[in-house]
């Protein structure tokens, strides 16, 4: 599959896959803010989720008083991706609010 085709800031990039929530949540916090973010839904069985990332997300954003990078998700799960999305837009949205 070509996940650069999900890409929210286009192919020439650097890809750092991150495949779980703590790596997901360790990396920022050593590395700061990526410019873009493609999130999964599905992590695994038993495992914190990509809207779980998401959420972590958000509230990193709040607490650093920062906007969050640009998103896409390419996501197999319509359920999950349609969260993840909406999570975001509103968060998006109310930013734009204040």
């Amino acid at each position: 599959m070509d996940w650069l085709a999900y890409s929210p800031i286009g192919r020439k990039v650097e890809v750092v896959w991150l495949k779980d929530y703590h790596k997901f949540r360790n990396w920022i916090m050593q590395n700061g803010l990526p410019d873009g973010i493609c999130f999964d839904h599905d992590l695994g069985e038993d495992t914190p989720t990509g809207h779980d990332c998401a959420k972590w997300l958000v509230n990193y954003c709040l607490d650093n008083k920062v906007s969050p990078p640009v998103w896409s998700s390419q996501s197999a799960n319509p359920v999950g991706k349609a969260n993840i999305n909406r999570l975001l837009r509103n968060f998006i949205s109310s930013l734009e609010k204040n």
